[in-house]
């Protein structure tokens, strides 16, 4: 699975928008269908508090934030998975993806037109969905006439692989995503070599206008009921207020812009750390007089693979970690305190790292 976040949707509902706020970079947007055709590809560092606060307590040269792959991916039609308007090169973007970030016009405006001519955000979702589950039933079939060979002769594997592809034949036949079907641990390794787009973890973004901010429209409220029944998370954004913040030239431009919407926190931070989190990213750090820098790691991870991270030879050289956590720091203040407090623990190759840690690792290659 790729350890980036996709960004589908209909055509016109704020896709590119939202990316080029989410990375403050241009990604065509235009007001007709297919103005994004090849994927525009963007790394977004992860806005962090931990990491200033750190750099206050252990002043560096400078701090080194984490980041994650964002990938605006052209827009899905009705027919994609007959290859409708390019669908089947956008499926297969789609498809290389870890996370789906699904953007649904939550909002009224004459002026940008909807490929449907109507504000729909069920019949949007159930748009792409469908396309998403032809996809995957095409694939599902294609296993089946494989599989149905070696069952007759007498493969183990596939005995056990063809009841799940029926069901999944099912459930994908109705437009139900695979991820939607309970699987055991052993069922869920099968499916996994399928690749299929349904399994993915789903965010709804519900793209709205600023009257929307403090309270969900009736769009939203759809786009939340979808979301519950299918046990994906949705979230919302103004798009268009979004980028106007990713104009502003200082950070503190843009909490005073923040601030004044009446808003703690950036719809885009907010889906920066959704995307992250779905992915099964944490954070952990490392602090000296060089550079404060946030490392990327993935969850359940011991000391010697989050070691890896940094370098190969850090994990194949792994001896121990130095760690205490940032909380500690904040607390106490300085490095020495932590340790004449008993907070600095020497930890070994089993130790699971926890997000917000602060390593030095001790290797010999």
């Amino acid at each position: 699975m790729g350890l980036n976040c996709g960004i589908v949707g209909l055509p016109n509902v704020g896709k590119s928008t939202i990316f080029s706020a989410l990375t403050s970079a241009p990604a065509e947007a235009a007001n007709y269908p297919f103005c994004t055709i090849d994927p525009n590809v963007g790394v977004v560092d992860i806005p962090d508090k931990r990491l200033k606060k750190i750099s206050e307590f252990i002043p560096p040269q400078k701090l080194i934030p984490a980041s994650v792959e964002f990938v605006d991916i052209a827009g899905l039609v009705k027919g994609a998975s007959k290859g409708e308007g390019l669908g089947n090169k956008f499926l297969a973007n789609i498809r290389e993806v870890g996370v789906i970030i699904h953007v649904v016009r939550c909002f009224d405006d004459a002026d940008v037109i909807h490929v449907d001519n109507k504000i729909d955000p069920a019949s949007d979702i159930e748009t792409i969905n469908l396309e998403l589950a032809f996809s995957d039933l095409d694939t599902v079939e294609k296993r089946m006439q494989k599989t149905i060979k070696l069952v007759r002769a007498n493969d183990a594997d596939a005995k056990k692989l063809m009841p799940i592809l029926e069901r999944l034949k099912e459930a994908l036949e109705n437009g139900k995503p695979a991820r939607t079907l309970e699987f055991t641990d052993s069922e869920r390794e099968l499916v996994r070599s399928l690749h299929l787009i349904t399994m993915k973890k789903v965010l709804y973004v519900c793209n709205i206008d600023e009257s929307a901010l403090h309270e969900d429209n009736d769009y939203v409220k759809v786009v939340r009921e979808i979301a519950e029944k299918e046990s994906a998370r949705a979230i919302k954004i103004c798009g268009q207020l979004e980028a106007e913040i990713a104009e502003l030239e200082t950070d503190e431009e843009k909490e005073e812009f923040l601030s004044d919407a009446g808003l703690e926190e950036s719809g885009l931070s907010h889906l920066i750390h959704e995307g992250y989190n779905m992915l099964g990213l944490r954070t952990y750090f490392t602090a000296g007089d060089i550079e404060v820098r946030a490392w990327t790691y993935k969850d359940g991870d011991k000391a010697p693979q989050a070691a890896g991270v940094i370098h190969t030879d850090f994990e194949k050289g792994f001896i121990k970690a130095e760690v205490y956590h940032c909380e500690d720091l904040f607390e106490l203040h300085t490095e020495a305190n932590i340790k004449s407090k008993g907070k600095l623990r020497i930890e070994g190759k089993e130790y699971v790292v926890k997000d917000g840690d602060v390593m030095h690792f001790r290797f010999n290659v």
